[in-house]
């Protein structure tokens, strides 16, 4: 069975958490929901603020991800505010509302919900409020953040506007007053392209519900409470939103909570708020590396500056680097990037192209380009891509995949590829390996072409 490791992992766990999951007809994943005995608690004391976040599988699967905020919550490890994990079959309204009715069904407190903070691009709003009618759906100060953020970068604008936009946007999620709101909407009606402009969204800014459910922390709380978030969010994209197989990304995702579970022991022994923080001090919870954190940054620029489709095949070539020993020797204008035994040229600037098939066919980052980003800990550009691959141009994967291809350019970069490999075990032997080479392809040449039409070797 696909879920072979998530059930070992399971068995692990002292206290036996609520999963149900269902498997397709060639025993891949299809459904899953997940929450052990200490997330069923955590949730039965914090009902009242319901976070729910999303993150995207290369295979097309989706991870809906709840946690508990509001100003109880004194939770600091990451991940500890995670109370539910669910991937539906479809991110259809009857999918997504059969996801919630199991939520409910093992948690008699979600009737105490009084608001739900969601991803406003992303989750279909009339759903959760048909399923939650007493809670009030808003969406989230930090995905609108994301969200105006990754405009910034897709709309490629100048190094300074960009970088007083990015700053602003900072600024007003630590402090996000009436005044600061307005300045940062003026700052968009000035700088940004009047036809981009309907795009961002920027009459979120002035609604000002939405920042009252977020304006009740300090600034210091609010600089924590976005970066905690950040760091989760890129937690879930490293284990989850990176990995080809649902069941391993699922499985590293819980092992993961398992070893990192600090606020545990302070939950468990019921500990007031200025405790709990204390104790959150003396439990230091483990951080991801620098690379992975990075290449987490990767998958969000190619998720917001690609068409899906194009991401979609971006992150598979990601998922590739992830799993491969990548090793990079600079030059002045040309990087080499060996992944395993491939080997091929990557030309950084703008826009970056690469050796390999699949950037010669497609014109999208392959691996290569992204180990390239990744050791240089730098994301995706819109400039690195080509027009017709931005966010809002091709609508269809096969808009991609018969774009480029044809039969010379396949023969053509076979031939490249063979010749070089060839030149490569040429170059690199002895005196005497090299004779008895060129002799043995001289034989091969002259009896396949002929000798009678001299071969060029």
């Amino acid at each position: 069975m696909a879920l072979t490791m998530l059930n070992e992992l399971l068995e692990e766990d002292p206290s036996p958490p609520v999963l149900l999951y269902q498997v397709s007809k060639t025993a891949k994943l299809d459904t899953l929901n997940y929450q052990s005995r200490f997330m069923q608690s955590v949730f039965a004391h914090f009902p009242e603020i319901l976070f729910i976040h999303r993150t995207y599988n290369p295979t097309g699967k989706v991870l809906y991800t709840f946690l508990v905020d509001g100003p109880r919550v004194q939770l600091e490890a990451h991940l500890a505010r995670a109370v539910y994990f669910a991937i539906p079959a479809k991110e259809d309204a009857e999918g997504l509302a059969q996801m919630f009715q199991v939520f409910k069904k093992f948690n008699p407190a979600w009737e105490r919900i009084c608001t739900i903070l969601a991803d406003p691009c992303f989750l279909p709003m009339p759903t959760l409020a048909m399923e939650f009618p007493a809670a009030e759906v808003l969406p989230s100060a930090f995905h609108i953040c994301k969200f105006l953020q990754g405009k910034f970068y897709q709309l490629s604008l100048e190094q300074p506007v960009e970088q007083v936009l990015l700053t602003s946007l900072r600024s007003t999620m630590c402090s996000a007053t009436a005044s600061n709101l307005r300045k940062l909407y003026a700052l968009l009606i000035n700088y940004i392209p009047p036809d981009q402009l309907p795009k961002l969204h920027s009459y979120w800014l002035l609604n000002d519900r939405i920042w009252l459910a977020h304006r009740w922390r300090s600034r210091a709380e609010r600089s924590r409470y976005f970066q905690g978030l950040e760091i989760t969010t890129r937690i879930l994209s490293q284990f989850f939103g990176t990995t080809p197989s649902v069941e391993q990304g699922m499985t590293s995702l819980l092992r993961y909570m398992q070893q990192n579970s600090g606020d545990k022991a302070g939950f468990s022994l019921g500990l007031s708020p200025q405790d709990n923080c204390s104790a959150s001090n003396i439990i230091s919870p483990q951080i991801p590396k620098v690379e992975q954190l990075v290449e987490a940054c990767i998958q969000h620029s190619l998720s917001t500056i690609c068409t899906a489709p194009a991401a979609q095949l971006c992150l598979g070539e990601l998922a590739v680097v992830q799993k491969s020993v990548h090793l990079i020797g600079s030059g002045s204008e040309k990087v080499n990037i060996q992944i395993l035994e491939d080997t091929h040229r990557v030309q950084p600037q703008p826009p970056a192209s690469c050796s390999c098939y699949f950037n010669q066919a497609f014109h999208l980052p392959c691996r290569h380009i992204l180990a390239m980003l990744s050791a240089r800990c730098q994301v995706l550009q819109p400039n690195m891509l080509p027009p017709q691959w931005t966010a809002g141009r091709a609508a269809k994967l096969n808009d991609i995949l018969g774009s480029k291809w044809s039969e010379t350019l396949d023969k053509h970069l076979a031939v490249a590829l063979l010749t070089e490999e060839v030149g490569q075990l040429l170059q690199h032997c002895s005196q005497e390996e090299f004779e008895r080479r060129y002799s043995t392809l001289r034989e091969l040449a002259d009896s396949w072409i002929g000798p009678y039409e001299q071969v060029q070797l």
